[in-house]
């Protein structure tokens, strides 16, 4: 049996989650399909919720919400998957706060690969804890 927390998915999902939390937008750009679909849900009325098909979207999504995360603060909790989908647990800080404060956000993040090992779906749950 393939050890699920070394699987081909999680490997991508990580790499995916390594390269934008550290801006490198060539490397995030290479892991995902050119027709990637996201989906973002919470249930916190404060924090919006989203989604984009194709790349050029989604990285202008990730573009804009990176200069709020605090630089080397995205930790991966738990990751599993198979060869095809990945379930990741991450948090990071975030100015999200009151004037921009820094707050801490959990994310659920649900791959999906396709056939060339890219990312073709995204569905990412978050919420921020209360401080």
């Amino acid at each position: 049996m393939v050890n699920m927390q070394e699987s081909t998915a999680v490997t991508i999902a990580r790499a995916h989650i390594d390269a934008w939390s550290h801006q490198d937008w060539e490397k995030t750009r290479e892991l995902v399909a050119p027709d990637v679909h996201v989906a973002a849900a919470t249930t916190q009325p404060m924090l919006p919720d989203g989604e984009a098909s194709g790349i050029d979207n989604y990285m202008e999504r990730l573009i804009k919400t990176a200069p709020f995360i605090e630089p080397g603060s995205v930790q991966v909790v738990s990751a599993i998957g198979d060869e095809k989908n990945a379930l990741v647990l991450e948090t990071m800080r975030i100015a999200l706060g009151p004037g921009g404060t820094m707050v801490t956000m959990v994310r659920a993040s649900l791959y999906l690969l396709n056939e060339n090992k890219k990312i073709i779906e995204e569905r990412d749950e978050f919420c921020v804890l209360s401080q």
